[in-house]
């Protein structure tokens, strides 16, 4: 399969914040107005899937749709969007690059083109589909975390400098830009909070599977126990399965009592069977997007105290099975090189049921 049976952005394209940045009625309503009426940014670092085409010479000839798809957190995208448009208390920015290109929820490297470097030489020495060992050089992964290579790595020199180059220019039309744009949003929201106090958390959105991907492209492959999401939603703060503080060099990124009443209101939104279905730091603590602001705002936290203003970062990672709903799953179960339908229907839903969690979390703050 070549690069033209994938989804791909076309060449040159460049996109605005205008393009990334959504919120309710904005036919009638400024970006101005929305975040005066708003307390919650939700930033979704994964949630892109078409590969720029400037990239596209070096992607995997057996890269299909269903492995592209399953390297996001596709489901994330039309979830927010259509949270946006249902709730005035929000404002969200969508990355519509995937994370092949870079990974925003990892700290940006110093030197992008050495790290990449690093991680294709390490791929090269493991083999094809071999395990490799990526830690400190992931912002860019050339293989999925199924260690599908992703990328057609170049034999010579002159073509991998290439490869580094075509990536680092190219995070710019997209990456770059909604990294900026929620950085930006970031500070109107403070802006505003210093002023008039009252609270702003930056939510950071993502999606995972219980299952992995086969050769064949059935994400069936169950992970090990310690890495499986609960029923619906993993609420991460950086600290422990009660919110409260792991290591006092890694301080929660959000107050522990207002992550538990977090919990509890995703379980009454949601409509849980069982409490364990909404857990806190299990498996996954919460990456880069959460580190730093909560490194923000724990360094302006004098200035917030005396504005009245209560500031938080969390991470939610929903099970990927829960958002595509039942039909869908099953369908990526079995063997296949496309990937599924939404369903309106069930993305309305679970939009419906992120509002209801927070209007609970903001009755009960």
């Amino acid at each position: 399969m070549s690069a033209t049976n994938l989804d791909l952005i076309p060449s040159g394209t460049v996109f605005t914040p205008e393009q990334i940045t959504h919120y309710a009625d904005p036919d009638t309503r400024t970006l101005e107005q929305a975040i005066a009426d708003a307390d919650l940014l939700v930033a979704t670092p994964h949630s892109g899937a078409a590969i720029p085409e400037e990239v596209a010479e070096f992607i995997s000839p057996e890269l299909t749709r269903r492995l592209q798809y399953d390297y996001s957190d596709v489901a994330t995208a039309s979830i927010v969007r259509r949270w946006a448009e249902i709730d005035p208390r929000i404002v969200a920015v969508i990355n519509p690059h995937p994370r092949l290109i870079r990974d925003p929820n990892r700290r940006k490297p110093d030197d992008v083109r050495a790290d990449l470097a690093a991680a294709i030489e390490r791929v090269r020495a493991a083999g094809a589909w071999q395990k490799v060992d990526l830690t400190g050089v992931d912002a860019i992964r050339p293989v999925t975390f199924s260690f599908f290579p992703i990328l057609e790595i170049p034999d010579t020199d002159a073509g991998l400098q290439r490869l580094v180059d075509a990536f680092a220019e190219t995070a710019e039309q997209g990456l770059g830009v909604y990294e900026r744009t929620r950085e930006a949003l970031t500070e109107l929201f403070v802006a505003q909070g210093l002023e008039r106090g009252g609270s702003f958390t930056r939510l950071s959105f993502h999606d995972t599977m219980n299952t992995t991907t086969t050769r064949d492209g059935a994400v069936n492959v169950e992970r090990a126990e310690a890495d499986r999401l609960p029923d619906v939603v993993a609420l991460s703060n950086r600290g422990d399965h009660s919110g409260e503080e792991r290591d006092p060099a890694d301080r929660p990124t959000m107050d522990p009592a207002a992550l538990r009443k977090l919990a509890a209101a995703h379980r009454s939104g949601f409509e849980v069977s069982h409490p364990e279905a909404v857990l806190l730091n299990q498996p996954y603590l919460g990456s880069e997007e959460i580190r730093a602001a909560g490194a923000r705002f724990g360094a302006m936290r004098a200035e917030a105290d005396a504005a009245g203003l209560r500031l938080g970062a969390v991470q939610a990672e929903f099970l990927r099975e829960y958002l595509l709903g039942p039909v869908a799953a099953a369908e990526l179960q079995r063997p296949g090189t496309d990937w599924v339908e939404e369903d309106p229907e069930h993305i309305d839903a679970i939009a419906h049921a992120c509002k209801r969690a927070w209007d609970a979390f903001r009755a009960d703050a």
